[in-house]
């Protein structure tokens, strides 16, 4: 069995379950304004284009995508405020 790698903890965390293009990305990017630089915001979508929308985001935005789970119908992302 493998380790899952260690994640930061979240200093926000919202869900756009239920929400499609662009609402979880204008949610985040929202979100994103209300932290301070290197803190981690926490986003659930259940969009099937979410994964390659925040991809996008993130390398436009310049905010870094640590990462991006996917369970249950749920995909998960991790970004860290520029």
């Amino acid at each position: 069995m493998t380790e899952s790698p260690v994640l930061p903890a979240c200093d926000l965390e919202i869900d756009t379950s239920g929400l499609k293009c662009p609402l979880p990305i204008l949610r985040a990017k929202k979100a994103l304004a209300q932290l301070h630089s290197g803190q981690v915001l926490k986003v659930v979508t259940t969009d099937e284009h979410a994964v390659r929308d925040f991809q996008a985001f993130a390398k436009q935005t310049g905010n870094a995508l640590l990462s991006q789970v996917s369970a249950a119908g749920r995909v998960t992302h991790l970004l860290v405020r520029r």
